[in-house]
């Protein structure tokens, strides 16, 4: 059983996971275009895979940041009642195009969503690096909000039926945007909303018979541990480095699908690096953590000195 797993699919499973965990974002921008130009999947099994993948290891990460409390289940219900049936839409309207203009409209549609994202990931990394910012405070989500969460969702999931990506990057910018919400709670709604919306096209694709199965169980095996190291990391870092997290990943899902030269080897050193950096930082503070623990109980085990005796 252990033999038939496929490690290569194994690591790349654990960078996007963690990567997912930390930021929400990059997962389907970053995991079709490997499995095409890496792996030589066929861009549709590429895609079916993709999406039935990230809609359980997404799950896994969602019900771990309910368990930390970064997740507004409200403000993720109001955005899929907009982006559940526009998904859907978008695919009807991106299987009319291909049928009138054939697979180079696939590739426009996808330049300019990369384009986009590499606009909006290098401002955000400006913004992130000028200016620190801390947890905005509660949020209540009034009237306003709703519908602003709506045309979110409607917007949003006409892009990912349309593109087949963007279903954690959108949204998650979108959020960081529109909501005075902390970058931490944006991540855990962002991610469970995308399992929620993966859920509806990933069971598509498994009925066309557009998902390798034995694939999905490789990534699984290493997605499922990434998600959930990175959702621990996360809780952690600054809101300022968090946001940096981000920026970059926005840069690097829209530098992948503008398929720049060397792309590939970027985007997989670029996640290296990131990796490895918010995995040494949640050691770290797991030490500091267990040094402070170690402390305290050895102050509480040390008796207190018995007062002196009245002269």
């Amino acid at each position: 059983m252990v033999a038939d797993v496929d490690w290569r699919l194994c690591l790349v499973g654990l960078l996007i996971g963690t990567l997912v965990g930390a930021t929400g974002m990059g997962g389907g921008s970053l995991m079709t275009p490997i499995l095409v130009l890496l792996f030589g999947f066929k861009p549709s099994v590429a895609i079916g895979t993709d999406i039935l993948h990230g809609a359980i290891f997404k799950s896994f990460g969602a019900w771990r940041h309910r368990q930390l409390g970064t997740v507004n289940g409200r403000l993720m219900l109001w955005m899929l009642a907009g982006s559940a049936p526009m998904s859907l839409i978008g695919v009807s309207v991106a299987t009319w195009m291909q049928h009138r203009y054939g697979d180079s409209i696939e590739t426009t549609q996808k330049e300019i969503l990369g384009v986009a994202l590499l606009i909006c990931g290098l401002g955000f990394l400006i913004k992130a690096l000028m200016k620190a910012h801390g947890d905005r405070g509660a949020f209540v989500l009034n009237r306003r909000g709703k519908i602003t969460a709506i045309c979110i969702g409607l917007i949003g999931g006409f892009v990912v039926g349309l593109t087949s990506v963007g279903s954690g990057t959108f949204f998650g910018l979108a959020m960081l945007i529109a909501f005075p919400i902390a970058t931490a709670t944006v991540v855990g709604t962002d991610i469970l909303h995308a399992a929620a919306l993966l859920w509806v096209a990933g069971a598509g694709h498994l009925i066309a018979g557009n998902v390798d199965l034995h694939a999905t169980g490789s990534l699984l095996v290493g997605s499922i541990p990434g998600v959930l190291i990175g959702s621990h990391v996360m809780i952690r870092l600054p809101d300022r480095a968090l946001r940096i997290a981000l920026a970059t990943t926005l840069s690097l899902s829209g530098l992948k699908l503008l398929d720049v030269p060397g792309s590939s080897w970027i985007v997989l050193i670029g996640l290296g690096v990131m990796v490895a950096a918010l995995i040494a930082y949640g050691a770290r503070q797991l030490m500091l953590h267990r040094r402070d623990v170690a402390r305290r109980l050895l102050d509480a085990s040390v008796p207190e000195p018995a007062p002196s005796p009245n002269p």
